[in-house]
């Protein structure tokens, strides 16, 4: 992931960001609730990315809620559109409501239907709620821990995992 991505491993305690996997197959093992605690105590800002989706009968939603109870409560910023055939479309940010359409292999940001913005009414608020609790700098600060959908086949998430990377202070 961190070659998609275009990062570089380091060690934990020297690390700007921590990045955790949780796979929609496989979950999370014992090695990986171990450094999300060592995380935790150094304080590092930590994302969840939820990979294998394409290939599993959950979707983001569940995951995320399954991994939120695995490691720590996690906040979803985006949620997952899905085409008629069951393949990922496009993303909600739940901050603008803006849809973020993959469906032609481009991003192209538009506004949301009005019924997208009503099915995620109860997602967002849940979503702001917690921004408000834990102020808008939560992710920097390692308060508030978000999950991201990974759909490495359509392009769905990198960018919108790397823009929560730009929000980090560099340590070295």
């Amino acid at each position: 992931m961190a070659e998609y991505l275009g990062l570089k491993s380091t060690e934990l305690n020297e690390s700007d960001v921590a990045i955790f996997l949780l796979s929609a197959v496989s979950g999370v093992d014992e090695k990986t609730k171990e450094m999300w605690d060592q995380a935790r105590e150094l304080y590092i800002p930590s994302l969840v990315l939820v990979t294998d989706l394409e290939t599993s009968e959950t979707d983001f939603e569940d995951m995320a809620a399954i991994g939120g109870r695995l490691l720590d409560p996690l906040i979803n910023p985006f949620l997952v559109i899905y085409e008629d055939d069951g393949q990922a479309a496009a993303l909600i940010d739940l901050d603008s409501l803006n849809l973020i359409d993959y469906s032609d292999g481009k991003r192209i940001v538009r506004d949301s239907d009005p019924e997208h913005k009503l099915l995620v009414f109860e997602f967002r608020k849940e979503y702001l709620d917690a921004i408000e609790e834990f102020g808008p700098n939560s992710f920097e600060a390692a308060l508030t821990f978000p999950a991201l959908p990974i759909f490495v086949e359509r392009n769905i998430g990198k960018y919108e995992v790397l823009e929560y990377l730009k929000k980090l202070p560099s340590r070295s």
